[in-house]
């Protein structure tokens, strides 16, 4: 069972304005954002874009709300750029997230990345790393472990739809050429599934890597016409392919099950970027949550 206090539930920014697509929410503010974040009963958040760089400014901020910050995604760039800027743009990063008392940084690979491109055609152009690269990539990102041990935290491999390392098979692969003490995983049960993968599948292979979580649903019809169509990730996301947790065609609980029994502790993130003026943010938050406490009991 998981526990209110090993787990936290969090929701991301996202839904309220697009760190993508500035133009999706871009009249909601920093203060409405997590004014209602509060309201619908979470407890953390992720970094997005309207948020304070200020570590002091945005704690005072977080505070009063009781809200508290769980991490943020980092670009890297190991298979297309000398790694040193990804580990300086990493070590302000991490010192950032430290200040935030965050333990985990997310991050995703960006080299040859398709996801932020308005008219590249998801499946159709799906990046596919050279064995050079990958190893590029594995060593990189054992680097940014080691970078990120020094302020005693870890990284979390975010899989995405529209980049390297986006299949079941691609994140095992990576996970097999990383030190297990360096490199842990992200699980987002939304890409995963529209990858073609099962999230259960992903906790019993590679359960004690998975340091955080993002819980993400789809809606199916959507899904269905990223096939028939070429259509790219941003414009899939400005259609509603995602949603909130309950709200699509992901059965929740065969995961939760299986995060039980991997005794995992750490956050639950509510991740859904969906065009605000069709989805409601504080609407779909309040739905988030009453499922989450439906499924987990808190």
């Amino acid at each position: 069972m998981l526990r209110k206090g090993d787990v936290r539930l969090g929701i991301a920014p996202i839904a309220w304005t697009n760190d993508d697509m500035p133009e999706l929410g871009g009249e909601i503010s920093f203060e409405q954002c997590i004014d209602e974040m509060a309201q619908a009963g979470f407890e953390g958040s992720e970094v997005g874009n309207k948020y304070p760089k200020d570590p002091k400014a945005l704690a005072k901020a977080l505070k009063p709300r009781g809200l508290s910050i769980a991490s943020a995604w980092f670009s890297s760039f190991l298979t297309t750029k000398d790694p040193q800027v990804t580990y300086d743009a990493f070590i302000k990063h991490r010192d950032f997230l430290h200040a935030m008392g965050a333990k985990v940084i997310v991050v995703s690979e960006q080299g040859h990345s398709i996801q932020g491109q308005m008219n590249t055609p998801l499946h159709k152009n799906k990046p596919v790393f050279t064995e050079k690269e990958w190893q590029n990539l594995a060593a990189g990102l054992e680097e940014l472990g080691r970078l990120a041990a020094d302020r005693d935290m870890k990284i979390v491999y975010h899989h995405h739809m529209g980049t390297g390392v986006q299949t079941f098979e691609e994140v095992e692969k990576l996970m097999e050429l990383t030190d297990p003490e360096l490199v842990y995983l992200l699980l987002d049960t939304g890409h995963i599934v529209f990858a073609g993968g099962d999230p259960v599948e992903m906790v019993e292979a590679f359960g004690p890597r998975i340091k955080h979580v993002h819980f993400k649903d789809l809606r199916q019809t959507i899904v269905q016409k990223s096939s028939d169509e070429e259509l790219s990730f941003l414009q899939l996301v400005k259609l509603g392919v995602f949603t909130v947790p309950g709200d699509g065609m992901i059965d929740f609980a065969p995961i939760i099950k299986a995060l039980s029994t991997t005794n995992y502790k750490g956050w639950i993130i509510v991740e859904a970027e969906q065009d605000p003026v069709l989805a409601p943010p504080l609407e779909y938050a309040l739905k988030a949550r009453a499922y989450l406490r439906e499924q987990l009991g808190f």
